[in-house]
């Protein structure tokens, strides 16, 4: 069928299988703002939009007088960017997705946008595609490629007049957002595309449901490509084939739609800070416990890092990346291409949560428990039912629980003076 330009025709869309089985993705946040590193990816705002104070003061010792935020660019080198590595690294992190951001709210584009001229990592800076070339490398690793790029840029002149007319004239969108759209697509055929900066306008004064009709009916990737929920002021949640909500967005229980919980590895910013603390990065056990609940929930879970001006993806941010692929090697049965379960944690305590493939159900607990005895209260076992703790070899003993529920005897652990690592996934054959 060929889809309208209105959502009711658009939300009808199904979902493309590949995004719901992938679970994991990663984001990479990366432009004229990793130069600054400083505060956040949100630099230039903060410094000339608020004119905030620390900012102002970061700017006057670190940088010449009279330094503009274009003068930032010629330092965005990426020396040191190595698509390959970087591909290599997600892919053993356990991602099946990375989205890049090709445009921030800043409007530098990380390729040679026809309409960005002199603003674009072809024309200065690094001198090169960086879409194009991170886009190859993903490719050769068998991983999906989302590109996220913002419909606004706080400071073009275009936007501020259509801002100043109340959205009534669009110059901004049909000289520039539009055809960069159109651009990326036709370029690079993403699986995915990830917008942002929509909150300020209506759908309408983007032409977003122009975009997605021409998108899911006549693009070269109108059978694979997904989008999310931001294109318009009121769109989030209510449109788009799946929903990230807001940033770091954990729903209560199970939502009815497919989402994604984006979140980043440093706890403060999106973008790189060259002064960020190991206390400010997110440890292992928060990182598994977030991709647990988002994955039992029905979600996908979209784990952010920000690359350096130079293209490193500093060690700390590497060592956090494999330690979550470390745990999908073991665990990834019960994450990939896994269902909710009909329900999704046990009420008796926060820390075991669900998910199923068919018949099998997978019991994932973040805790070891004491006395190495695993209580399931939800799961109504049979007498053919087996249990086994991935990554373990062999089955493990359970018994029946008066009343409901099972008691899992789990294997010996060794004593340590380390707390085990997080997350166990233990799989049930044969309940209900």
């Amino acid at each position: 069928p060929r889809y309208r330009p209105d959502w009711a025709s658009l939300d009808a869309r199904p979902l493309p299988a590949w995004f719901d089985r992938a679970k994991v993705g990663v984001f990479v946040h990366w432009g004229v703002f990793s130069v600054p590193a400083w505060g956040s990816e949100w630099f230039w705002w903060h410094w000339q939009g608020q004119h905030d104070a620390a900012y102002e003061r970061f700017v006057r010792r670190r940088f010449p007088p009279g330094t503009t935020y274009a003068d930032f660019a010629p330092r965005f080198t990426t020396h040191d960017f190595q698509p390959r590595q970087w591909a290599q690294l997600f892919q053993r992190a356990g991602a099946r997705y990375v989205v890049l951001t090709t445009k921030h709210h800043e409007g530098f584009t990380n390729w040679g946008s026809p309409v960005s001229w002199n603003w674009n990592s072809v024309d200065t800076g690094p001198h090169r595609d960086l879409v194009g070339e991170l886009g190859e490398a993903l490719r050769e690793s068998n991983l999906r490629y989302g590109l996220y790029h913002s419909l606004m840029e706080w400071f073009n002149p275009l936007y501020l007049a259509d801002k100043q007319s109340g959205f009534k004239t669009q110059s901004f969108v049909l000289k520039k957002t539009m055809p960069e759209l159109y651009d990326l697509v036709l370029k690079y055929k993403p699986d995915l595309i990830w917008s942002d900066g929509d909150w300020e306008a209506p759908d309408s004064y983007w032409n977003s449901t122009s975009f997605l009709a021409w998108l899911y009916n006549d693009s070269p990737v109108k059978n694979t490509v997904v989008v999310n929920d931001r294109w318009g002021r009121g769109c989030s949640c209510r449109h788009g084939d799946f929903y990230n909500c807001a940033d770091k967005y954990r729903p209560g229980t199970l939502p009815d739609h497919k989402w994604e919980m984006c979140s980043s590895l440093d706890k403060l910013s999106w973008g790189y800070r060259s002064n960020m603390s190991l206390a400010e990065v997110m440890d292992e056990m928060s990182m598994i416990e977030e991709l647990v609940q988002t994955v039992s929930l029905g979600g996908n879970y979209l784990l952010n890092v920000g690359p350096t001006k130079e293209g490193v993806i500093v060690p700390i941010f590497q060592e956090r990346l494999l330690a979550l692929g470390r745990w999908l090697d073991t665990n990834g049965e019960a994450i990939y291409e896994s269902q909710p379960w009909r329900v999704q944690m046990e009420n008796t305590t926060d820390t075991v949560w669900y998910t199923s493939k068919g018949p099998v159900v997978y019991a994932i607990f973040l805790l070891w428990p004491r006395d190495s005895v695993l209580h399931l209260s939800s799961p109504i076992p049979s007498p053919g039912t087996q249990v086994t703790l991935l990554g373990f070899a062999g089955t493990l003993e359970w018994q029946l629980l008066p009343g409901k529920g099972m008691l899992i005897t789990l294997p010996y652990m060794l004593p340590s003076p380390l707390p085990p690592q997080s997350g166990w996934a233990v799989k049930l054959e044969g309940v209900k």
